[in-house]
């Protein structure tokens, strides 16, 4: 049986998993039933089970002994009945029944006995009067990041409306058939790549590369440690207090704002800001709205803790390549035109404060960045002291094209994340099609009335626009 180490980031988060707090990331999409197809759904399901070629990573069991790593498993070894789930809501069958799935499916750690993947097809969605079907997969944290995720999909779904027989998620994976339709994408990365050349040229790059690292992780923690910040940076564990940030139970919320790219890139250009920028700013608004309602608003800015991709290729692979910045959420401004430059700000030294150098040492970087947050999570402590940050905001590109499963158009996708102790609440978003896709994901019992902060950052978003004199095209 062919085994594959496991990258220290990558074990961490197999290593800090409790029934509480399962790290595992999800994705739900929603389709179009097509008109002339009306048993799409059970036909699809029947189809797929008769398919048992795995890729990695649905092939792949988790081996902790003698030191982590991934068995590649062969097909008959793999239970696809355990893993391929068919369920369908209860009437009416709205947003609402498909929500409260999600949340119950997300609540659930998996069984380390399988491979770390389900796959749920839910039928009976009719919230707007038609017929649509949704699919919610999920997968351990350790094997897929946001990034790697939506790759894996855009490997999974085609342009082609008319493309029929296609394979199901597992039999595609990292390295099956491409079923997209579309060419390779070119490979691209904001990091430096290792320079061609022979030893001398290997060793000065690494030795700079470490320099590099050692500078910003230094420049990061005296900031953590002195209290000392410029006005606009922040830094790990410097974060207010909240409710965001005690110990969570093991249910979950699931809650979903969507807006036009085009209505948030409109706004952007009025106000010499990023699509990133602008979401950022509209989460604050709503949590800076949600927790003055219960009377527990710090009275400084709440800190986001920013995941940024760093892959070196654009293809899809096991495992995670993220680093972090921390970065102000302005919830300490009422006026929008404040928060959003206190953000602008931010994310801006953020970004600056990143190092500049490879992927190996990018991992190195990631990995010490994120020790004492881990160790807090491996011993169970986390929730208890000052949090690393107040929760997670993460925005993911999605294909920019119409996407379709054997003709069945997907119309929305959002992401379902992972909490942890000290972090009730995750706010990710994934672009698609001209669409911006949120998907809230909190503890029932730390974040009570989720889908309140859903309604407010729609109400933050009229907010911001009407301070900058932006009309609305939703």
């Amino acid at each position: 049986m062919a085994r594959k180490l496991l990258k220290i980031n990558d074990s961490s988060w197999l290593f800090a998993e409790t029934e509480r707090t399962p790290m595992q990331v999800g994705m739900l999409a929603t389709f179009r039933v097509p008109d002339d197809r009306p048993t799409f759904v059970a036909d699809l399901v029947s189809r797929w089970r008769g398919v048992h070629q795995f890729e990695s990573p649905f092939n792949l069991l988790f081996k902790k002994l003698p030191v982590p790593s991934w068995a590649a498993l062969p097909d008959q070894a793999i239970d696809l009945d355990y893993h391929l789930r068919h369920s369908a809501l209860p009437a009416p069958g709205s947003q609402r029944e498909l929500g409260i799935l999600v949340s119950r499916l997300h609540s659930s750690r998996m069984d380390r006995r399988y491979p770390l993947w389900e796959c749920h097809v839910i039928e009976g969605l009719h919230d707007d009067g038609g017929d649509r079907w949704a699919l919610y997969i999920k997968a351990h944290h350790s094997q897929v990041d946001g990034v790697g995720g939506i790759r894996l999909l855009r490997r999974m779904l085609s342009t082609d409306p008319d493309a029929r027989g296609m394979l199901p998620p597992w039999a595609v994976g990292t390295d099956g058939p491409d079923q997209s339709g579309t060419p390779p994408r070119k490979a691209s990365t904001a990091i430096e790549k290792a320079p061609a050349g022979g030893l001398t040229e290997l060793v000065g790059a690494g030795v700079r590369s470490g320099a590099t690292v050692a500078g910003s992780l230094v420049r990061t923690y005296a900031e953590t440690f002195t209290g000392r910040t410029e006005t606009d940076r922040t830094a790990p564990f410097l974060a207010p207090r909240s409710i965001l940030n005690g110990r969570i139970h093991t249910p979950r919320r699931f809650a979903t704002q969507h807006y036009s790219i085009d209505r948030l890139k409109t706004l952007a250009r009025a106000a010499d800001a990023s699509l990133n920028d602008i979401f950022m700013a509209i989460c604050g608004g709503a949590l800076r709205r949600y927790l003055q309602e219960s009377g527990q608003l710090p009275s400084t800015s709440l800190t986001a803790n920013v995941p940024v991709s760093v892959r070196a290729h654009e293809g899809a692979r096991v495992g995670n390549a993220v680093t972090f910045l921390f970065a102000k959420l302005g919830t300490d401004e009422d006026d929008p035109k404040a928060r959003l430059e206190a953000i602008k700000a931010s994310t801006r030294l953020g970004k600056a404060r990143l190092p500049q150098v490879g992927q190996n040492a990018m991992d190195a970087y990631t990995a010490v960045l994120m020790l004492p947050f881990l160790s807090e999570a491996l011993l169970g402590i986390g929730g208890r002291g000052r949090p690393a940050a107040n929760l997670v905001i993460s925005n993911v590109p999605g294909p920019a094209e119409q996407r379709y499963l054997d003709g069945s158009p997907m119309e929305e996708i959002f992401p379902v994340s992972l909490l942890f102790n000290g972090q009730a609440l995750n706010i990710t978003a994934v672009s698609y099609a001209g669409e911006f896709g949120i998907g809230f994901t909190g503890c029932r019992d730390s974040v009570p009335s989720l889908q309140r902060i859903a309604v407010y950052s729609g109400e933050e978003l009229e907010r911001l626009e009407a301070a900058y004199g932006v009309a609305g095209i939703d």
